[in-house]
């Protein structure tokens, strides 16, 4: 158990976050040991003020871990650092059903879907132990092997997708939970901002457990508070909208500003004689698009504030005004209106690629812009954009290397496994849910977090992920990979006497 000296603690509270059995806690401004310590050191190695030590009480009832490499010293009734194992009766159990698919059998030749999954498979420890469940089964005369484990994944890492016009923060802006920072902005995508969390070199940083509970508490579906250097402030749950500086988003874009102005040209010609459609990346200038003058418009004498990238189409510049660009005012999004060209009377509508605002002007005589009320084809275009924009939401990517424990738990001879996935000849699936493999050397691959069964994923504070993972082949393919074969056992012999959950489709 640990030791804090109240003394030398000075309620950081940093132990109390990060201890993954919840056996600390805080009272007032000093930590406090609580039940269910598993020994895991975790607390001792973030300690700046070294106020914490462990020790481990002769006639404590503890069973020690020998899954993973954490090694957890288990007390009676209680789980390790993984949550996985349970001491019951000096006995390690696994904390939660075996989940199987509801579908068991080939599909078609060459799609085979996993006999069982490996959540609530467990760990086998070291890395050339056989995996915990090697099963097999025959159908039609084929003879089918899945091998499933829950892995640790020290290189492994997520990516949140964040569907949102809103201006979240600089490309390579670090992110932050609890101030610890744990990943980064990354390269937007269309209509969506993009957050990669965690990572290797982030694992095994100062962070590395925080990220790591972080990625497992996304996982798991739970709601996270983020904050970008810089920028904004997020609360967001893979599945639901994020909150964005404290407001709910509302929709991401239809299209870049050049693509909406060309979708709702038909709309735009009947709303006003010119027509700037706002976006960070490319704003659409309606008269001087090949939209606008495939119906009939020449040029107003208006201006964008924007780099010229094409005609009709100038560079954005992303911030937290109207659409995710940096204007507050839509006045401000025009750069200069040309007397030799402009008329008093020209109409301007403003408006930004989800249609959630709009702005009428008319030009007066001295070409200065007055603000009109909207007219009924102005509110038109902006709900028509509105219906085909997409609401905000949160979706995420689990990406993980699969080596050492992941390969050899499968097989004797590694890289031939490594090649036989490669080659199709072995299916890759997480949890039942099938992934992405991208080319290239070694078993790298992502698969879609809402796609996994509830709480297959936890952590331990290596740093690293736990995954469930699946390999499923033909017995013959297992063979040629020089697989476990000694450790096959029959589904129907493997399944009975453990708790069992079917994963419905």
């Amino acid at each position: 158990m640990i030791t804090i000296d109240a003394g030398l603690c000075v309620g950081c509270r940093l132990c109390a976050r990060e201890c993954p059995t919840g056996a600390i806690r805080m009272e007032g401004r000093k930590a406090v040991p609580d039940q269910g310590c598993a020994s895991c050191a975790l607390c001792v190695r973030l300690c700046e003020k070294r106020a914490i030590t462990l020790s481990v009480e002769a006639a404590e009832k503890r069973v020690r871990c020998g899954n993973c490499p954490v090694e957890c010293a288990i007390l009676e009734g209680f789980t390790g650092a993984c949550r996985r194992y349970r001491n019951v009766g000096g006995r390690l159990v696994l904390d939660r059903p075996l989940v199987v698919p509801s579908h068991v059998g080939p599909r078609t030749e060459t799609v085979l879907d996993p006999l069982i999954t490996g959540v609530g498979a467990g760990t086998t420890s070291p890395c050339f132990a056989p995996a915990p469940y090697i099963v097999e089964e025959s159908f039609d005369g084929i003879d089918v092997v899945t091998v499933v484990s829950e892995v640790p994944f020290s290189y492994s890492g997520l990516k949140l997708k964040v569907d949102t016009n809103l201006y979240l923060g600089e490309e390579g802006a670090r992110v932050r939970r609890e101030g610890r920072p744990i990943g980064m902005v990354e390269t937007e995508e269309y209509g969506s901002k993009m957050l990669a969390l965690g990572g290797v070199n982030t694992f095994h940083g100062p962070y590395g457990c925080t990220a790591a509970r972080t990625i497992s508490e996304l996982c798991n579906r739970g709601e996270v508070d983020l904050k970008v250097a810089d920028g904004a402030r997020l609360r967001v749950r893979v599945g639901g909208r994020p909150s964005v500086d404290g407001v709910p988003a509302g929709r991401m874009r239809v299209g870049c500003g050049s693509a909406a102005t060309a979708m709702f040209a038909p709309y735009f010609a009947r709303v006003a004689d010119e027509v700037l459609v706002l976006d960070p990346g490319i704003t659409g200038l309606f008269s001087e698009h090949m939209a606008g003058r495939a119906m009939g418009k020449t040029w107003s004498g208006i201006t964008p504030v924007g780099r010229k990238s094409t005609i009709g189409r100038y560079f954005g510049e992303a911030g937290q005004g109207l659409g995710g660009t940096c204007f507050t005012d839509p006045r401000e999004a025009v750069a200069s209106i040309d007397p030799e060209l402009a008329r008093p009377g020209t109409t301007l509508f403003v408006t930004d690629t989800t249609g959630e605002s709009g702005f009428l002007f008319q030009l007066d005589q001295r070409l200065e812009l007055v603000e009109a009320p909207l007219t009924a084809e102005a509110r038109r275009v902006m709900e028509l954009m509105q219906e085909n924009a997409e609401e905000s939401r949160v979706s995420a990517l689990l990406m993980a290397g699969a080596g050492g424990s992941a390969r050899s738990g499968v097989t004797k001879f590694p890289i031939k496994l490594t090649r036989a996935v490669h080659q199709g000849l072995v299916r890759l699936t997480m949890g039942g849910a099938g992934v992405f493999l991208l080319p290239g050397g070694g078993i790298t691959f992502a698969v879609d977090v809402e796609r996994l069964p509830e709480r297959a994923v936890t952590w331990v504070p290596t740093p690293a992920m736990v995954a469930p993972i699946e390999y499923t082949m033909r017995r013959e393919v297992y063979q040629q990979v020089e697989g476990h074969m000694e450790a096959i056992r029959a589904r129907s012999e493997a399944l009975s006497g453990r708790s069992v959950v079917t994963q419905q489709e």
